[in-house]
């Protein structure tokens, strides 16, 4: 069952590969170029004494596939796949997705790659730092999340322009959940279902 498993998640990444490449979505529009970040709750705040670095509005997909869960199938989050772009510019900035991490005996986790210079994060998001408050998150939207850096990496020619992140904001949140029919059997194992979705990114690094 585990080999199954193992087969059906690369199967699905490398088909999620091929979607980023041939499927071009529209970039949205954003505040996430502005100098501060919008009004959060609680959960997602990031610590004092950080100073904020937008990083832009982020377009893509949330990629799932259908796995088995107990007595039942589930759809599961395999990977992100999405791009985010400087809002003055309109030019692609950073790569967003899973990968593995070197820091943690390469466990998986949420990766950003710089688009200049390949200086790249690695981050989780840690107990109680994810809402769904209708305050803030929107209908149907994938939560607001704070994410911890746990790992980075600095480009080949020494680009640094990611490394000293110690934060990661998802905020304004839109599309993304998984749907709620093709993952209802066993017969819908490996099912995968990629669902647009588009959000906020900012990113806080240690204060002077």
């Amino acid at each position: 069952m585990r080999s199954s498993m193992r087969r059906i998640l690369l199967l699905a990444c490398a088909t999620a590969l091929a979607v980023a490449f041939t499927v071009s979505l529209q970039r949205p529009t954003s505040a996430a170029a502005d100098a501060t970040a919008p009004p959060v709750p609680v959960a997602v705040q990031a610590e004092a004494r950080h100073k904020l670095v937008p990083v832009g509005p982020g377009v893509g997909t949330q990629n799932y596939v259908c796995l088995p869960l107990g007595d039942g199938v589930k759809f599961t989050l395999f990977t992100p796949q999405a791009t985010l772009f400087s809002d003055g510019k309109q030019e692609q900035v950073t790569t967003h997705y899973f990968s593995p991490n070197p820091a943690q005996d390469n466990a998986i986790r949420a990766t950003w790659q710089h688009s200049r210079d390949t200086s790249t994060v690695w981050a989780e998001v840690q107990d109680n730092h994810s809402s769904t408050d209708p305050a803030f998150v929107a209908p149907g939207a994938i939560p607001w999340l704070l994410l911890t850096v746990v790992g980075f990496k600095d480009g080949p020619t020494g680009g640094d322009l990611l490394s000293g992140t110690k934060f990661i904001q998802r905020l304004n949140t839109s599309g993304g959940v998984a749907p709620a029919t093709g993952c209802s059997s066993p017969t819908d194992v490996g099912n995968k279902a990629f669902v647009p979705y588009t959000a906020d990114y900012f990113i806080y690094k240690k204060a002077a």
